[in-house]
């Protein structure tokens, strides 16, 4: 990787690892839908003028089925859940859950045909993981620190995203990622238009919390989508999904640092072992 591709991949992991910090901070204050509903606007508006400008905003008609499925599962329905979950969970636990995309997907790939995932090193990944997952949400629940029903919110949505990745793999690869998300996010803000109209705040957020829409719209949808572009183009997908160990750990730091939030015995015990989970299940092996 040049040092180029180094710098897009540390830039990547923090700007995807602070989403969840500006949605604990935003959700204070404005409803979940009127926060996806303006950052899928902000990122579209964004990205729009750079997709016409590159010529690739086309989607043939026969894509289009699979861009609505990809809409449902990648954007509608796991930002709303998380954005939600984030009212009753930490912003580290939401990062942390969210981690365990490469595990769902490893899974979903097993049940597609792709019989390498039982290959004994990415078995152990699944194990690990699993086991991970289930601290996590075991201690964190008992322990009443942790709002169960949010908790698998999060991990719903992770398996939607997992669902959503396979999917474009396996049905569309040919779309260009920049006209699929420029699609989606339009698409995303036209179906949450009424709900935020009828949720919008009665009274004006703070600087804080408008900046935190703000911030997750430019900075965690648009800028980074265009530099998950650049850095897959460079690198690869199966690399450039690395970025997922980065990201968490940086939720994970910000939620301490910025928040004040606890670093749980949970979270402590499951961080690692989701992550090691993660890696190996999504490692490519040979049969």
């Amino acid at each position: 990787m040049t040092k180029a591709g180094w710098s897009r991949f540390i830039l990547l992991g923090f700007l995807w690892g602070t989403p969840y910090l500006f949605l604990k901070v935003a959700v204070e204050e404005i409803s979940p839908a009127v926060i996806v509903f303006l950052r899928v606007l902000i990122g579209a508006i964004v990205l729009l003028p750079i997709a016409m400008r590159k010529k690739t905003l086309f989607i043939a008609r026969k894509h289009w089925p699979f861009l609505i499925l990809y809409t449902l599962t990648e954007l509608i329905g796991p930002w709303y859940l998380i954005t939600n979950a984030e009212q009753k969970i930490s912003s580290g636990l939401a990062g942390l859950l969210v981690a365990t995309v490469p595990i769902w997907a490893a899974l979903l790939a097993s049940i597609f045909g792709d019989q390498t995932v039982w290959h004994k090193s990415r078995l152990f990944g699944l194990i690990i993981g699993f086991i991970g997952v289930v601290a996590v949400v075991g201690i964190e629940s008992i322990s009443g620190r942790q709002d169960i029903v949010s908790i698998g919110m999060v991990i719903f949505a992770a398996m939607c995203y997992a669902y959503a990745i396979n999917m474009i793999n396996r049905r569309i690869p040919e779309v260009p990622g920049l006209a699929l998300n420029t699609w989606a996010m339009l698409i995303t803000s036209f179906v949450y238009l009424p709900f935020a109209v009828v949720s919008w705040p009665s009274k004006r957020p703070s600087v804080e919390a408008m900046g935190s829409v703000i911030g997750l719209g430019v900075l965690c949808t648009a800028i980074a989508f265009i530099i998950f572009f650049k850095l897959v183009a460079e690198v690869g997908p199966p690399r450039a999904s690395l970025i997922t160990y980065l990201n968490t750990a940086f939720a994970v730091l910000l939620g301490v640092v910025l928040l004040s939030e606890p670093l749980t015995i949970g979270i402590a015990i499951g961080l690692p072992l989701v992550l090691t989970g993660s890696y190996f299940a999504s490692r490519k092996v040979s049969l």
